[in-house]
């Protein structure tokens, strides 16, 4: 039997890159996709690097293709591409409400319905969502698209046993902070006051993701496993 084989979006960098050296680590076989190449990535050789943009379509059908020539079927689907940039509404220009939807929005969706032939029975999606943290009109309507859409879609997909859930990350310490020009002090800063009194890691997340793809969680569907060190819970309160 072939180890089973995990196709993460996002997957160069921080909470993605993360998922993939932790499958890899535990025999998966892993592709990855982003705007950056496998030498910029740094990930391990044997994991699979595609440069790709999320909201492009022929870009996700070659990432298929890819997908369909290495591995032939897939075990875990993690969605986890997604752009951030927070403001108020006064100061959202089209632009932006295009890019933060076409990435976290359009680009899941069509990532999702191009690699259900793919999909094996059993197999497992996970989206990335998040906790509360997300700051902007514009940045909470298109990550607060996912949580209907995961949803619809577990329930949709259940006839073939493939799971759909979400992983909700609160304050995550990557490397997404500092190209919005937050510094590491205020990232620290922020942490102190979330009720474990840190800011997560990617890591943490990334076990998240590998609880719900594997078989421990077979019986979890359409649920958000938020991963906040409290921050869900105060917004829940």
């Amino acid at each position: 039997m072939s180890a089973p084989a995990a196709l993460i979006t996002g997957g160069t960098s921080g909470i993605g890159k993360a998922t993939a050296e932790l499958l890899r680590s535990r025999g998966h076989r892993v592709m990855v996709t982003g705007l950056s190449n496998a030498a910029e990535a740094g990930l391990p050789e044997d994991v699979t690097v595609v440069r790709a943009d999320a909201r492009s379509l022929p870009d996700i059908d070659g990432v298929m293709d890819r997908v369909r020539e290495q591995f032939g079927s897939l075990d875990l689907l993690f969605l986890n591409a997604g752009i951030s940039r927070p403001g108020p509404i006064e100061s959202t220009d089209e632009e932006t409400f295009d890019a933060l939807f076409g990435t976290n929005v359009k680009g899941n969706f069509f990532t999702l319905q191009k690699a259900l032939p793919l999909l094996k029975e059993g197999s497992s999606v996970v989206f990335t969502v998040g906790a509360g943290d997300v700051v902007g009109a514009a940045m909470k309507a298109a990550k607060g698209a996912l949580l209907p859409l995961m949803r619809s879609l577990a329930i949709e997909l259940a006839p073939r046993r493939i799971r759909v859930n979400a992983v909700s990350p609160g304050l995550i310490d990557t490397p997404a902070y500092s190209k919005m020009g937050v510094s590491q002090e205020m990232v620290d800063a922020w942490g102190r006051d979330v009720p474990l009194g840190r800011a997560g890691t990617a890591s943490e997340i990334a076990e998240a993701v590998a609880f719900l793809a594997s078989d421990a969680a077979a019986y979890i569907t359409g649920d958000d496993l938020v991963v906040s060190g409290g921050v869900g819970v105060q917004a829940r309160a």
